[in-house]
């Protein structure tokens, strides 16, 4: 995942098939500006995977589902097949 945002942002990651979240815990993975993070999974397979991604301090500026899996998004879903997912851009 790389941030193209200006400002930091904070990601978490929805399974759309049971009731988990990445990382869990109430946290967060955390990207400043400019930094590509790769983000492990150990998730099920044939699970549907959501990211929310939303400015750090501010979340009604968001990509994908936003926070607390709250949106509905196109192309922000992934099945979880074992493999690597493409590179995911935050953009302004």
């Amino acid at each position: 995942m790389r941030n193209e945002h200006p400002n930091a942002v904070e990601v978490e990651l929805y399974s759309q098939d049971r009731n988990h979240i990445w990382p869990g815990d109430n946290k967060v993975f955390y990207l400043d500006d400019g930094e590509t993070k790769q983000i492990p999974l150990s998730c099920n397979e044939g699970e549907q995977i959501c990211y929310g991604a939303w400015v750090s301090g501010d979340k009604g500026t968001y990509w994908g589902t936003g926070p607390d899996n709250g949106e509905t998004c196109e192309d922000c879903c992934y099945t979880c097949t074992g493999g690597e997912t493409e590179e995911i851009n935050l953009i302004r």
